[in-house]
């Protein structure tokens, strides 16, 4: 890794005079982010992170004044160029042809996996991760508020997976409960087989609607609570009605999965843990950790001193497992997570759902806990906020599908109105994907557990801090390579990389595996999105002011170098982020 060897170089010396192990040191040592300034140092060391790791005599000392006595014991050398003390810190650049060819031969040594390993890693146990995201329920059609669930929880196991880890994907459907008694007495009165054939979620949710108004008729609500005794007690006809939903929903999702990149390794969900979850009442009960209240419903006690201050409903009053809603169950989910150990052994098992939910799982994992399951420890869950605002030209958007024709339509209608619009071989399929991209990085660019005010016109501006530049700016240097013919590292001349806009985009690409390193600690894309938009601002302002055309061969040769090393990590961010680089538009 490029940084690592500077890195390691920087902490060696350092090590010597401040007599403590390099090792301790190359987390202190961080790249410099690009400024406007320009002469910028490459990295620094923070003299307060390794107060900690040394007496603690020199904690009253002013940092700045001990910047400038370490400063001044250290020495250039071949790698360091110049050291200089700055507020609190030590600033090291980096000898700027060795910086230019470390950067370039490691980008292309590398590839996809630039960054991911850096030394930042080592201490980094390599881990088998459950990631359960997206879990719509069967017989609807994908609402809105599926799309963040779905595009973190593939962003967190894309992260994963390149970070060297194994990762089971789990789409957790919300496939059983009353609401299939209901839609069962629905489709036997107002179902047509051929329209659920061609066209299926829309078709159940005509009839949901339909039957929903006939709901507050007793005899309507006595009918399905028959359909889902019957579903309960396994009547082959109620279930091969339920299973036909079903089926035929999953091939639906399936297809939209596609569409947005997305896909699963296992399909799981309510109804395979219906024994399951008796049997966790049972450990319960056996635990003694389930109580009856007075209106007969099974409690946890999840109070610290055991006075029913704080408690977690299990069970309804009729000794069944309680529905609230999908995923929301605890008594489903202690059955889903400990079966999931049972199978897969994981280390780490992650959660996205958005936030409403949160303390939903805090009372499963204390209730796993309880239950002696020490690896409750390991559960998390990844929450995030409400989207608000998304509307097609037509109103107010509830379906997802409804989303990425709105927004392919729009893109499609923008590429065909600009100049700059290459003509393309599928414009259709390249709409989509940069669609896509602007829908991903205006919901990433800020805290997953924030609401944000969802816009069309920022999201799909050409310029400015979005997934439309993201894509511009892919294609248009991917079209400089096969313009010029793709770049070779062989016996590139660094020293035509000197000038500063060729310099920033250098020290830009030093910081990915600090950035990956961020995400990987606390699952927020943002740092990820920040990091693409600069690089592609710094590509942007050296694709003007460092041409390829006309200049002499050895310089276009560097150049060419220089911009397919930032076209690759460019990239390799994107897909991070579940988006699809275009080489055209």
């Amino acid at each position: 890794m490029a940084a690592g060897s500077f890195r390691r170089s920087i902490a060696s010396q350092l090590s010597k005079v401040l007599d403590l192990p390099p090792e301790n040191l190359i987390k202190s040592i961080s790249a410099v982010p690009v400024s406007k300034k320009r002469h910028v140092a490459d990295f620094q060391l923070s003299i307060a992170s390794i107060i900690e790791n040394s007496s603690g005599d020199c904690l009253a000392q002013d940092l700045h004044l001990q910047a400038q006595q370490l400063a001044e014991r250290l020495k250039c050398d071949s790698v360091v160029s110049a050291i200089s003390a700055g507020p609190g810190t030590v600033n090291f650049t980096i000898n700027r042809e060795l910086l230019a060819k470390t950067v370039l031969q490691q980008v292309w040594k590398d590839g996809s996996e630039y960054g991911a390993k850096s030394e930042l890693f080592s201490t980094v146990p390599r881990q088998k991760a459950v990631v359960e995201f997206s879990s719509p329920n069967i017989a609807k059609k994908f609402h809105i508020g599926h799309l963040r669930s779905t595009i973190v929880g593939n962003f967190i196991a894309n992260l994963k997976v390149a970070l060297g880890h194994e990762v089971v994907r789990i789409n957790y459907l919300g496939d059983w409960g009353m609401q299939f008694g209901l839609l069962g007495v629905g489709f036997q009165s107002f179902g047509d087989k051929e329209k659920l054939k061609s066209s299926p979620l829309q078709h159940l949710f005509e009839v949901y609607v339909q039957i929903n108004k006939a709901a507050e008729d007793e005899n309507t609500k006595k009918l399905a609570k028959d359909f889902f005794r019957k579903l309960e007690k396994h009547d082959e006809q109620a279930l091969s009605i339920w299973k036909q939903f079903r089926d035929l929903s999953i091939e639906e999702y399936i297809r939209i999965y596609k569409r947005l990149g997305v896909h699963f390794d296992e399909y799981s969900g309510e109804s395979f843990y219906q024994e399951k979850a008796q049997e966790v009442l049972k450990m319960l009960e056996d635990k003694g950790l389930l109580q009856k209240t007075i209106k007969g419903t099974g409690i946890v006690d999840l109070s610290e001193k055991k006075d029913l201050s704080a408690v977690s409903t299990v069970m309804r009053s009729d000794g069944t497992s309680l529905y609230i809603t999908r995923q929301v169950n605890p008594s489903v989910l202690p059955a889903t997570a400990i079966d999931r150990m049972n199978k897969h052994s994981w280390d780490t098992m992650i959660y996205v759902t958005d936030k409403s939910q949160s303390s939903h799982f805090q009372h499963l994992f204390q209730i796993l806990k309880l239950m002696g399951y020490d690896w409750a420890e390991r559960c998390q869950h990844v929450s995030f906020g409400l989207v608000q605002g998304m509307k097609t030209r037509r109103g107010e958007v509830i379906f997802l599908e409804d989303v990425l024709n709105e927004v392919r339509s729009r893109m499609l209608q923008n590429m065909t109105s600009t100049k700059t619009t290459k003509e393309t071989q599928d414009p259709v399929e390249t709409a989509e994907k940069v669609g896509l991209a602007a829908l991903i990085i205006q919901d990433f660019r800020g805290l997953l557990s924030s609401d944000y005010q969802f816009s069309w016109e920022r999201a799909l501006q050409s310029r400015g801090d979005t997934g439309v530049f993201l894509q511009y700016t892919h294609a248009r240097l991917h079209s400089l390579e096969q313009m010029h013919g793709n770049a070779e590292l062989t016996d590139v001349n660094v020293s035509c990389l000197q000038e500063p806009d060729a310099v920033s985009v250098l020290q830009h690409l030093l910081r990915y595996d600090e950035v990956l390193y961020r995400s990987s600690q606390d699952l927020q894309p943002k740092h990820i999105v920040s990091y693409l938009l600069t690089l592609s601002h710094l590509a942007a302002v050296a694709h003007k002011t460092l041409p390829v055309k006309g200049s002499a061969p050895a310089v276009a040769q560097a150049r060419l170098c220089l911009f397919h090393a930032a076209r690759s990590v460019l990239a390799n961010g994107m897909k991070l982020l579940g988006i699809t680089p275009v080489t055209q538009m």
